[in-house]
């Protein structure tokens, strides 16, 4: 085996020889302007892509609007009789009779209430609960119906309570089956809240 000395002495004299052979390559016109005109190694950073932020301008749906009436007077209560009503004669039923025009109004955003009471409607009063008659109660309910384009009750508040919930009940379960004449703004059908006061009165 060589010792670490001759090791040593034969790892300079390679070196040494290489530098050698570098220095006669670069005395060399050719040699040497080859590699000083070797174009330089260019690093580009690509950066990530941007996020598009989303348009200021989208919005949610609007949620359907349903027309405010003015405050108007209360209609005439709808009376419930304390008896059962005694069924009327079979009859030929008589054609409906045509939708009364409205009164002419001062400007088109105007808006005509809905109608529950009309004649031609054939809106029976509520039942008078049995227990409420043996327990002699009596009261007032005034409801609060959103009646839609098609003339039907969409929702049901009690605006003002008889202070008897069998009463209240009754009401309500009877004006749900109803049917309105829409309200209307100029032309146009729209939904609308009216007001509904019904009377629980026992004959003395």
């Amino acid at each position: 085996m060589k010792s670490p000395s001759v090791r040593s002495a034969s790892a300079a004299a390679a070196i040494g020889i290489h530098v050698i052979a570098a220095a006669a390559l670069l005395a060399q016109a050719p040699v040497r302007s080859v590699l000083l005109s070797a174009p330089p190694l260019m690093v580009e950073l690509i950066s990530a892509p941007r996020r598009e932020a989303p348009p200021a301008d989208v919005r949610p749906p609007q949620p359907t609007r349903v027309a405010r009436l003015p405050e108007l007077p209360l209609p005439p209560d709808v009376l419930v009789p304390s008896a059962p009503p005694t069924p009327p004669p079979s009859v030929a039923a008589p054609s409906a009779p045509a939708v009364p025009a409205a009164a002419p109004v001062a400007s088109a955003q105007a808006i005509t209430p809905a109608i529950y009471d009309a004649d031609y409607l054939q809106n029976p009063p509520p039942d008078y609960p049995r227990l409420s008659r043996r327990m002699q109660e009596e009261g007032r309910v005034v409801l609060r119906v959103l009646v839609n384009t098609e003339g039907a009750a969409a929702d049901i508040e009690i605006g003002r309570s008889s202070g008897h919930p069998r009463l209240d009940d009754a009401a309500r379960e009877a004006v749900r089956r109803w049917k309105f004449i829409p309200a209307r703004r100029g032309d146009d059908r729209i939904a609308a809240w009216v007001l509904v006061p019904i009377s629980f009165r026992l004959k003395g």
